[in-house]
């Protein structure tokens, strides 16, 4: 497998609009290739990873700093700066040279993934996302710092119910509505999260305020 190169669908720099970190300044990597296949997805046109340039890791963290403003990409040092590397399903790709790559230039590194596959790269944060049209590995479970379920119908919370009792003590957890279907599913999660507080609310920040 190459791990000198990256199928890069999209890379930005943005609000973290879900989850544990939102509202926080974050730079995105969206690698393409996906296994998972969600009907409701929003980016579907990541899962083909060929439709996509394979870049080098040199150039995604070069095109990382470059996309940052002065004050905050102040080498050797980004200020400890979120990278977000998503997908698609990033961990389809061995992520262990651009994970520090990006930390040797002062970024901390968060990953959004369904935990389908197998474990690579070196994280600050991990977000897992579990996916009923393909289960996470148990290696993944236990060492996700987030857990966030996508609740489609009422049926989710049962089971979302499965993988807060499988993540450890410490791990977050969020519920977050299908997007096209928040208008009838976000007063379930609220009604859910007031009988059962350890749960919190998450939403799709950056759909509302329209950014990447």
């Amino acid at each position: 497998m190459n791990t000198d190169t990256l199928p890069v669908m999209e890379s930005f720099y943005t609000i973290q609009g879900e989850g544990y970190y939102q509202g926080s300044a974050a730079y995105f990597i969206r690698l393409g290739g996906c296994d998972v296949g969600c009907v409701w997805c929003d980016v579907k046109d990541s899962w083909d990873a060929s439709k996509h340039p394979q870049v080098s890791i040199e150039q995604i963290v070069g095109e990382a700093l470059g996309s940052l403003p002065s004050t905050v990409n102040s080498q050797p040092s980004v200020n400890g700066l979120i990278a977000v590397i998503t997908g698609g399903e990033p961990l389809m790709h061995n992520l262990d040279e651009l994970t520090a790559a990006l930390k040797a230039k002062g970024f901390r590194t968060n990953i959004e993934t369904s935990g389908s596959s197998p474990l690579s790269g070196s994280w600050d944060w991990i977000c897992l996302s579990p996916k009923k049209f393909k289960a996470p590995l148990p290696e993944v479970v236990p060492v996700a710092n987030e857990l966030k379920v996508v609740v489609f119908n009422k049926h989710d919370f049962e089971w979302a119910e499965t993988y807060a009792a499988q993540v450890s003590a410490n791990c977050k957890l969020y519920l977050q509505p299908e997007w096209d279907k928040a208008a009838t599913i976000t007063p379930l999660i609220i009604d859910y999260i007031k009988a059962n507080p350890k749960w919190e609310l998450s939403l799709q920040l950056h759909k509302y305020i329209n950014v990447p």
